[in-house]
């Protein structure tokens, strides 16, 4: 080991008394964030926009956001508008985040006690929740409106049917 820590001294333009020995920095200079009474940061410690700067800008053509407003049943900007460039760049973005959140490596994710891999996040935990039935505890299905009778109340109505106008033309 001394003839290693020799011939490091020879290579490294500083002077050695002895031996140079590992040693592992157990402070650090870099200070952990501030944060509140309940330990939440105070400043946010990323952002999604420093993290998606270093994936690629995917891009769209004008064909492709005509076809996603006519899926969509809405009508485009003109191509070459300042809106058109805009609704380009933000559809980019989203197609960026997407492919970014399609990268994320989940096979270390470790199953959890309930034999779920991920847990669940939604608000209210399966099988609770506000009850959505609670009217029919109070209407009987005579006393619930339906069909013909919802439609008398249409202030368009033509054959029986709900009359509903489009703003595109096919």
């Amino acid at each position: 080991m001394y003839s290693r820590s020799l011939r490091l001294a020879t290579l490294l333009p500083l002077r050695c008394n002895g031996p140079l020995k590992q040693t592992t920095r157990l402070n650090s200079t870099i200070s952990s964030p501030q944060v509140d009474t309940l330990g939440i940061p105070t400043k946010p410690t990323w952002s999604v926009n420093d993290l998606l700067s270093s994936y690629p800008q995917p891009t769209i053509s004008a064909s492709t956001l005509k076809k996603l407003h006519e899926l969509s049943a809405l009508i485009p900007p003109a191509e070459g508008t300042p809106e058109h460039a805009k609704l380009t760049r933000e559809m980019e973005g989203l197609v960026k985040l997407v492919e970014a959140v399609k990268l994320v490596d989940t096979t270390e994710v470790q199953v959890g006690q309930d034999g779920e891999s991920v847990p669940d996040g939604r608000i209210w935990a399966e099988g609770t929740g506000i009850e959505l039935d609670h009217n029919k505890a109070t209407l009987s299905d005579s006393d619930t409106p339906s069909g013909r009778d919802l439609l008398r109340h249409s202030s368009r109505a033509q054959d029986g049917l709900y009359v509903v106008d489009a703003d595109k033309n096919k």
